[in-house]
């Protein structure tokens, strides 16, 4: 099979041809280095590339498929990693010339649990810097651009993840989650992107942007392929203070369940807002979904406070030298922040109370995000004159509030050819349910489907010298 074939696969069918010895996790590998070397210099994903102990590992797997020997589903998989999430032995920059040049002793606890796994750890994704942004247009390794338009942001802060997932980079990648930033990048790539329950996967190893936030979750091409990760790098982890000892189910027996049985709720104020062609992508999914399930009908939410990120962000730009200012914003008072602390954890204990029992539905539905993506060049002369253009607020953080597990799934395109994203939650815990209703939507729909037009021949655009300076494009990697 060529190596652009290989490399195009699903993760699921890829698992299965090395399962049945027509596939070698070198040849992945092989196919998924020649796509990063034709295209991460148009689309800017990769800010490492672990290619002698990718190819290493592939060799050692390999070995081991030889002898029938396979340790999970991912056996031989290649699979990216935020660069935010610590790798032992690999610098681990979270896009930030601070970090530039910092290389962890020990592994993440995901990371552990994927290379035990047998996945192939192939490179770290760019990123929003310090993932204290949605766009991925601000990094000191320079901006990931959208496969699907390289004038335009990827979304973030996982952008890097996305992007690489979209253009079969890698077979599913690693990103966090702790305002968006797996679903939004998501949507703008047109793959998909789950944000698990809070506390289901470890977040311990990952360089944090807001620990009563934070989320680390699978991005892929697919809802079967984003539950064959999960379900590696979920259950409890006793070294994190964030993670919750609560049984991890059988994701993939969700991939086919039926779901004629379920409701879901509409929230009005998700809906404000949205660009004309996102409204219609996405009121043609509900369209859909209501004829695939038990209806919906409009629900309230809860209302949100400060839930004192700031304060917990400059914790750690303290520890690494970098003051309480800068990407983190200021530390605020103790007092703000412990009040904001407890309103954050009786929101979370009483969501699936208010929402879902108290209102009979079994889920929520809204756009991903509220508008198309907009150019690297005014996003970067915004951050110049200090007014960044990030999504509109709402439809993403809220869920981090709340701690739901949420997906996003391709749902359409705009006239430009852009992708736009459905966004599924459910109840604390429930993520069979909302892989289960994401699946048959996708498996109704072909958006997933279609792959960026981007041509190995495609010219990068060149930004100009202000947009430039705000880059760290300049870099050597």
């Amino acid at each position: 099979m060529p190596s652009n074939d290989l490399a195009g696969l699903s993760l699921k069918l890829a698992a299965d041809g090395i399962r049945a010895r027509k596939i070698s996790p070198v040849e992945l590998t092989r196919a998924c280095l020649e796509r990063i070397d034709t295209y991460n210099p148009k689309i800017d994903a990769w800010i490492t590339v672990m290619r002698e102990s990718a190819l290493a590992q592939a060799q050692a797997l390999e070995k081991e498929q030889a002898a029938g020997q396979f340790r999970s589903p991912l056996h031989g998989i290649p699979i990216g990693l935020k660069d935010n999430i610590e790798t032992a032995g690999v610098r681990t920059t979270a896009g930030s010339k601070t970090l530039s040049g910092y290389v962890p002793t020990a592994d993440a606890e995901v990371v552990r649990r994927l290379k035990a796994a047998g996945a192939v750890l192939i490179g770290k994704c760019n990123m929003h810097i310090f993932a204290a942004g949605a766009t991925s247009a601000v990094s000191y390794f320079g901006p990931v651009r959208n496969p699907w338009n390289l004038q335009l942001i990827s979304g973030g802060s996982s952008g890097g993840s996305a992007a690489a997932v979209a253009m079969s980079n890698c077979f599913a990648a690693l990103g966090t989650d702790t305002g968006g930033s797996v679903r939004t990048p998501s949507a703008m790539c047109g793959v998909v992107g789950f944000k698990p329950t809070y506390g289901r996967v470890s977040i311990r190893g990952i360089v944090p942007l807001t620990w009563s936030l934070d989320h680390c979750g699978p991005i892929a091409r697919t809802v079967e392929d984003a539950a064959l990760v999960l379900q590696i790098i979920a259950g409890y982890d006793r070294l994190d203070l964030q993670s919750v000892d609560y049984p991890v189910p059988d994701y993939s027996a969700a991939i086919g369940a039926p779901v004629a049985q379920y409701r879901f709720g509409l929230p009005p104020s998700y809906f404000d807002g949205l660009d004309e062609e996102v409204a219609h992508a996405v009121n043609d999914a509900i369209a859909l979904l209501q004829k695939m399930t038990a209806g919906s009908e409009d629900v309230e939410l809860p209302s949100i406070l400060d839930t004192g990120a700031n304060s917990e962000g400059a914790v750690y730009r303290e520890t690494i030298g970098g003051g309480t200012s800068g990407e983190f914003g200021g530390s605020g008072r103790a007092v703000d922040y412990i009040r904001q602390w407890r309103h954050l954890r009786l929101l979370r204990r009483m969501v699936n109370q208010e929402v879902f029992a108290k209102q009979k539905v079994d889920f929520l539905v809204t756009p991903t995000i509220r508008e198309l993506p907009w150019s690297i060049e005014e996003e970067l002369a915004r951050v110049a004159s200090a007014r960044p253009r990030n999504p509109k607020p709402g439809n993403t953080r809220s869920l981090d509030d709340y701690g739901l597990p949420t997906i996003t799934v391709p749902c359409g395109f705009s006239k430009a050819g852009l992708p736009i994203g459905l966004q599924i939650s459910g109840q604390n815990w429930a993520e069979t349910k909302v892989l289960a209703l994401a699946h048959a939507y996708e498996r109704a729909t072909d958006w997933h489907n279609r792959r960026p037009p981007l041509q190995p021949d495609a010219k990068v655009p060149v930004l100009s010298k202000t947009a430039a300076a705000q880059t760290g494009e300049s870099v050597t990697r």
